[in-house]
């Protein structure tokens, strides 16, 4: 991405000029409540001490090379099975399985509920059964898997620190192993097929999808070609979903 423009590549632009974006006139200064300006949905399956399993959902996730950064509420089951027991599963849910995910949102797994939660948040000892997800074996790490998930990254906490507010926690996490169904995965490569891979996005409290293809970065290993969009691996999860959107975009 940073590297220098080359003559061919300066001769190509020329040959198809990039339409210009409209510019507004003017920006507003706003505060948002947050900004969560569209990050991928993951649910984290962490052990509690009494060896039973907690399953979180957050939308404070990126990636770079084999490290993922996830921000946690430092008040959360999550983070304080991560300050003792630093193995976890980083499960990506697709879609159509936002429901499952907005089932766990009202959830803790700390009891006492910490006070920071808020209001309406209740604690939920099994929370696999009560998003309606079922568990499964990991293979390099001691909490399971989430099997609906297409994508689940086994990792481990390598540093885990205050943020600068003071009020969230950062954890690095390596991965280990990676699982993906096979319906996103070009057939004989290691490659994920952005065809038919879509993440579940949390843009600023509502829950998105990826829509139509606009292009491909020069770096890609699958330009052109690929499996094309994957079976729903949830389609139960699919009922409703469109008219819940248009209600929760209209009374948000």
């Amino acid at each position: 991405m940073n590297s220098a423009p080359t003559d061919t590549g300066s001769a190509a632009a020329a040959a198809s000029p990039v339409p210009a974006s409209p510019v507004p006139a003017s920006h507003t200064v706003v505060e948002p409540s947050v900004l969560y300006f569209g990050t991928p949905v993951v649910l984290l399956s962490t052990e509690n001490q009494d060896g039973s399993y907690n399953l979180a959902p957050m939308s404070s996730a990126w990636a770079l090379g084999r490290t993922v950064v996830l921000g946690l509420g430092r008040e959360g089951q999550t983070a304080r099975n991560l300050g003792d027991r630093p193995d976890l599963v980083i499960n990506l849910p697709a879609p159509a399985q936002w429901p499952a995910v907005e089932r766990l949102a009202p959830l803790t797994g700390r009891y006492p509920v910490p006070a920071t939660k808020p209001a309406g948040c209740r604690y939920e000892p099994d929370k696999f059964a009560a998003a309606g997800l079922r568990a499964t074996p990991s293979e390099a790490v001691r909490p399971p898997r989430v099997a609906e998930c297409p994508l689940q990254f086994e990792a481990r906490v390598r540093r885990l620190r205050p943020d600068v507010s003071g009020e969230c926690l950062i954890a690095e996490a390596v991965v280990e192993k990676v699982h993906a169904d096979p319906r996103i995965v070009v057939a004989g490569t290691d490659h994920i097929d952005p065809a038919a891979w879509s993440p579940l996005i949390y843009n600023f409290r509502h829950y998105f999808g990826l829509g139509p293809e606009l292009g491909h970065s020069y770096r890609t290993r699958t330009p052109r070609g690929g499996a094309g969009p994957a079976p729903d691996p949830a389609p139960e999860a699919c009922a409703g979903v469109g008219e819940r959107l248009r209600t929760a975009r209209r009374t948000s």
